[in-house]
């Protein structure tokens, strides 16, 4: 079962080739601005996602304690 999610992952030759496209397409002097920008991408999705999840987990506490607070005053 493990092999079949190994199947679509590129290997070295694939990965080569696609460099070289890469590399073709964008030219040497773009490619660091590329990077660059796909990092910062990458920076600002992780922020994003660590803020939604920090959200959520607060929500759960509230109701949490709203629950709690139920409980004692019945």
């Amino acid at each position: 079962m493990t092999y079949s999610i190994f199947l679509f992952l590129p290997g070295g030759q694939e990965m080569l080739i696609i460099m070289v496209i890469i590399l073709l397409l964008f030219g040497g002097k773009k490619i660091p601005e590329l990077m660059r920008g796909m990092g910062k991408g990458i920076k600002e999705f992780n922020n994003a996602k660590n803020s939604i999840e920090s959200e959520i987990k607060e929500g759960i506490r509230e109701a949490e304690a709203q629950e709690v607070n139920k409980t004692v005053e019945k």
